[in-house]
């Protein structure tokens, strides 16, 4: 029997069609291919040779949509193993594509390949990618940039033109070499040698005056500029000279917008903000600069990047001259009072369209202290960490060791006997005025421990810092999800009169967040998510000694709700 479709029913059906699947034929797939090699490159005077990713620094953008399939082959020809995280993506049932070294996968080992394949579900905004093995993203780093669906707009004014800004840093010395020797002797290690601004470390730095970042700009015109902190230890202050700018986004998702002179960003963060350029302003140069943020007592690189903001036809001013362009004017280096003031600023847009869905009820309640400590010095050897010990670092008093095969593989095909046990402590085993006066034994223990959570459990995790040697703001980051920053405070959280202030209603939405320092933060998520998922500090040295731990998130009942099979090219140990 033949059926006949009118006008008028078919003008129906491409509408239900097209409300039931609106975005199905818009979706795409990227392909990319990210080929690890050495490269030379001089920067401070100085040429050598760094790993990168096609040969450049910073690496390569990724640009996708929401929606859209990315796969990205990555070929290691180099003598390091490699691992890359896609980092803030949410990796909804493709945990293993997530990158963290011996966490979600084994290395990419020399000579071989392995194709990272996810799909961008629920964000746009700007994240970014990194090595994930040792100190390898030292050079290893790029932006992930997520527009919105086609046909779909920002909550703002489309800009003019969007730009990529990445801060970095920079090591004469070979940044693996540095680690390492620091983790045998047991010492702090040595800072790098500059920041820089989209690779470059700019006019402040000596032999630097041609290798500064220009960005050139029209009068009149709105830009937003894709701001990523991929540096490994710093967390910076950032101003452009004359020019306020308007933060409408924080780790790939929107916010309520405010305006600022001086911007505050952990490594590990990203911030999308909107720079009005002057209406009239021919033959100007205004310096961008950055510098640290750093209440620790260890050493730390206190020196400035700075990047020249031109408007068109600037004049030849001499850029060795640093006082022929504006310089802004920055915090200082233990400006506490600056970064919780503009922390608190933050607030999820929660409009119809962008709901700030905050769990309003707790499954599964944590409090792990986060911080530094040491390690014993082994027998016959002498180490340089405080009093003849080793540095180490912990949550809840344990310093995470990785095993020698990934966990996500051990916990998949129930082989955990020996790599890990799920007896992570709900809260530090032995309790102290954290923020007080330091304990006497400052020893930390060492294990893979991990936490399981039952699929679709609600989740309220306070971080808290400690001053066992020195508080200091931590950049904690969780793998797999994006978590609500429901409240945060200075001293000891009281569990008894701190959650009556907890904003449950807009608060920001993150996978990055610095637990300030000699205080406490609050977060909120829900376990949809099955796998294993990572959470560390952002300070490449503190997660080199130990400051870290995993959830294992499980199964849920539907077929949609458990974590698929491995992909055939995963690496193997």
């Amino acid at each position: 029997m033949l059926f006949r479709i009118t006008f008028p029913a078919a003008l129906l059906l491409g509408f239900l069609v097209s409300s039931f699947l609106p975005h199905l034929a818009l979706s795409k797939t990227r392909h990319y291919t990210f080929n690890i090699v050495t490269s030379n490159v001089t920067r401070l005077c100085k040429t050598k040779s760094i790993v990168s990713v096609n040969g450049k620094l910073p690496g390569p953008r990724i640009v996708a949509r929401e929606g859209d399939q990315v796969l990205v082959k990555v070929v290691n020809n180099v003598t390091n193993n490699i691992t890359l995280h896609w980092h803030g993506i949410r990796q909804l049932r493709s945990g293993w594509a997530d990158g963290p070294a011996y966490v979600t996968q084994c290395p990419i080992q020399t000579g071989q390949s392995y194709t990272y394949n996810f799909t961008i579900t629920g964000q746009r905004g700007t994240l970014f990618w990194h090595a994930h093995i040792s100190w390898l993203r030292a050079t290893l780093y790029g932006p992930i940039i997520i527009l919105p669906r086609r046909n779909e707009s920002y909550p703002f004014k489309k800009p003019y033109k969007e730009v990529p800004i990445i801060f970095g840093e920079w090591w004469n010395a070979d940044p693996e070499a540095v680690i390492n020797q620091a983790l045998q002797t047991g010492a702090g290690p040595n800072v790098s040698d500059a920041y820089t601004i989209n690779g470059f470390p700019g006019i402040l730095y000596n032999c630097s005056a041609n290798d500064t970042y220009r960005l050139k700009v029209k009068p009149g015109k709105t830009y937003m500029l894709r701001i990523i902190n991929a540096a490994l230890n710093d967390e910076l202050f950032f101003s452009i000279a004359n020019h306020s700018l308007t933060i409408v986004e924080a780790d790939a998702v929107y916010v309520k917008p405010f305006e600022t002179d001086v911007l505050f960003i952990t490594p590990g963060q990203t911030t999308n903000v909107l720079l009005k350029t002057k209406p009239y302003y021919p033959n100007a140069t205004f310096i961008m600069a950055a510098r640290p943020y750093s209440t620790g007592q260890g050493t730390f690189d206190n020196s400035t990047a700075a990047g020249l903001l031109e408007y068109e036809h600037p004049s030849q001013i001499s850029v060795n001259k640093t006082n022929a362009a504006v310089m802004p004017t920055l915090p200082t280096i233990m400006a506490t009072g600056f970064v919780t003031n503009f922390t608190k600023k933050f607030r999820g847009l929660n409009n119809s369209k962008f709901t700030a869905n905050v769990p309003q009820t707790v499954d599964r309640r944590f409090y792990f202290t986060v911080g530094l400590g040491s390690s014993p010095c082994p027998k016959n050897t002498t180490c340089q960490g405080p009093n003849g010990t080793k540095f180490a670092a912990s949550v809840n008093n344990i310093s995470f060791a990785l095993p020698a095969t990934a966990l996500l593989q051990a916990y998949y095909f129930k082989k955990s006997n020996g790599i890990y046990s799920t007896d992570f402590p709900a809260n530090p085993p032995n309790p102290f005025n954290y923020t007080g006066t330091p304990p006497n034994n400052t020893f930390v223990s060492t294990g893979t421990h991990l936490v399981v959570l039952p699929f679709n459990t609600s989740v309220e995790l306070v971080l808290q810092d400690t001053s066992i040697l020195g508080a200091e703001n931590h950049p904690l980051h969780l793998h797999g999800y994006n978590f609500f920053v429901v409240g945060e405070g200075f001293g000891n959280y009281d569990p008894n009169n701190d959650p009556a202030k907890f904003n449950l209603v807009d608060p920001v939405e993150r996978n990055t967040i610095g637990v300030p320092t000699g205080g406490w933060v609050a977060i909120r998520f829900l376990a949809d998510n099955p796998g294993v998922w990572f959470m560390h500090c952002h300070f490449d040295v503190h997660t080199s000694w130990g400051l870290r731990m995993a959830w294992i998130v499980l199964d849920g009942p539907l077929a949609s709700q458990k974590l698929p099979p491995p992909p055939s090219d995963l690496p193997q140990c």
